[in-house]
């Protein structure tokens, strides 16, 4: 593509330095150690880095064209060695511009496909899951772009970015395998970062799904308030272009309506739509409040659920093998998103009753033991308080928990986990997660302080052992038949993130690992 009719994606910028406007574009990048020749540099600025600091080094290894927001570095660059004739632009909004760009340098792929998608604190990678379940029973063919894995038709791949939102380029890139593939649909997880960094601008939304707003991520977006409100630009995403002419149904939000936030996120479209002059259906799921699609007589233990769904198009009994109230929603979701794009009812009960579950989801490990080994992403205080008692009444002996707090994250959320565990749990081990460049001491420290507030006494109740896996073999020597052992934060993810950088890890793994060292100890 060439580089003039790439830079038309762009509104507002200035050409500072004006090289070949006919040059062939080869790539956009936003680092530059992947930089080659015919490539168009981003420089981001990030939380620890600013590619502009890296313009040079792009400039050497080829760029044609390089785009930033800081003008004085850009000029400093233009009259420094190492510019050498490559067009110059800046702009006011260097990661808008880097998705604007991606979007148009892949023919913005988006608009050929059904894009769905979904946000929420919590819920959002297993009704993504479902989602794309319930869409392939159209039948239509889907790609997935989420934390746990990517998927483009019958390809599935690791999502190994520990990112739940890639950069904007990855996003595109993929969009682009799926128009290429004929994919009928894509299910996007759109989380908070994701949406206010601009990740996903372009992405074309049909349908957008709200679960749920609970307390995270504050460390990000300072107050909850502000939280909400990056969550919500997902409802003006789905105006910003036209309806698709190949899809029969409207733009359509789809609304948790037991979340006491479903009224914010319904104003915020249907303000939007008004705007846009464009038709919205709002469909909405619920277990308690009147809605559209809703879930009545639930049977539920350990391992699964059973519950009637009432929608607009008939009732369907699901017997799932999904365990937790958190499920309900998380299948009720996935239902209605079916039956937004005309999937049939009997259809989505088949393809909802055939999941035997989501990695790193309420995941069991079992090695022979007596006592229960559960793995579960869980990693904020309302995700850990209902995986608790969720396992709470069907745990016939202790219910132990294992967890930690991610560093450089919600500082705030930390003794609430720690309050939320004396409350629930019976004993408790403290750990780390993802320290970053923080003292993990410290971070179990705030957790600590949590639980000792609620009359919790170290030793007595909880320990602190910072090491994960000694902190994994120590539960397994304490629990005893008929406990259960609930190991959280970690789930599907395949490292741990320390000051050196990322340390390979897999909480199955590990778990199975200190199991099979408990039995050759007791031998």
């Amino acid at each position: 593509m060439q580089l003039a009719a790439l830079l038309t994606a762009l509104s507002d910028k200035e050409i500072l330095a004006q090289g070949n406007p006919d040059a062939p574009v080869s790539g956009i990048l936003y680092s530059s150690k992947d930089a080659g020749p015919g490539v168009l540099f981003v420089a981001v600025v990030g939380f620890h880095t600013d590619g502009h600091n890296f313009l040079a080094d792009a400039a050497t290894k080829g760029a044609v064209a390089l785009v930033g927001k800081d003008r004085a570095k850009l000029e400093v660059f233009i009259d420094s060695p190492a510019y050498n004739g490559q067009n110059v632009v800046w702009v006011a909004d260097e990661r808008a511009a880097l998705a604007h760009l991606a979007a148009a340098f892949y023919g913005y792929p988006a608009r050929h496909l059904g894009v769905v998608g979904i946000t929420g604190t919590k819920g959002k990678t297993t009704t993504s899951f479902l989602t794309s379940e319930v869409l392939e029973a159209g039948p239509h063919s889907t790609g997935l772009i989420g934390t746990v894995d990517f998927k483009v038709g019958t390809r599935r791949w690791a999502n190994e970015t520990r990112q739940t939102t890639p950069e904007a380029v990855e996003i595109q890139q993929l969009l682009a395998e799926m128009a290429r593939e004929k994919v009928d649909y894509c299910v996007l997880e759109s989380s908070s970062h994701g949406l206010a960094l601009r990740k996903l601008l372009d992405c074309a939304y049909d349908v957008a799904v709200f679960t749920n707003i609970t307390h995270e991520h504050l460390d990000f977006h300072g107050t909850f308030e502000q939280y909400r409100a990056d969550k919500g630009i997902l409802a003006e995403a789905l105006f910003e272009e036209s309806p698709k002419p190949f899809l029969k149904n409207p733009k359509t939000v789809v609304l948790n309506v037991d979340d006491p936030n479903a009224g914010y996120f319904r104003e915020r479209a249907e303000t939007a739509a008004k705007e846009k002059d464009q038709p919205l259906r709002v469909l909405t799921y619920s277990i308690h409040a009147p809605a559209d699609v809703q879930a009545v007589d639930i049977k539920a233990d350990a391992t699964s659920l059973e519950y009637t769904a009432r929608t607009p198009i008939g009732e369907v009994r699901l017997h799932l093998n999904l365990p937790g109230e958190f499920n309900i929603y998380n299948s009720l979701a996935a239902l209605t998103v079916g039956i937004s794009q005309g999937v049939p009812l009997e259809n989505a009960r088949k393809a909802l009753e055939a999941v035997q579950g989501v990695s790193g989801r309420m995941e069991k490990i079992d090695e022979g033991q007596p006592f229960a080994v559960i793995v579960d992403y869980a990693h904020n205080p309302d995700s850990i308080e209902q995986v608790l008692k969720t396992l709470r009444p069907v745990t016939p002996g202790r219910l132990i928990t294992v967890f930690g707090s991610a560093g450089e994250r919600d500082v705030a959320k930390r003794p609430i986990q720690g309050s939320i565990a004396a409350k629930l749990a019976d004993f408790a081990i403290f750990t780390n997660e993802d320290p970053r460049l923080e003292d993990e001491n410290l971070i179990i420290d705030q957790i600590a302080a949590g639980a000792e507030a609620h009359g919790w006494q170290e030793k007595r109740d909880f320990l602190k052992i910072a090491d994960r896996r000694a902190a994994l073999e120590e539960v397994m020597r304490q629990a005893r038949p008929g406990d259960t052992v609930l190991l959280l934060g970690k789930g599907h993810e395949g490292s741990i993130i320390v000051a050196e950088g990322k340390l390979p890890w897999d909480e199955r793994d590990e778990a199975r690992r200190a199991l099979l060292l408990l039995k050759e100890r007791s031998q």
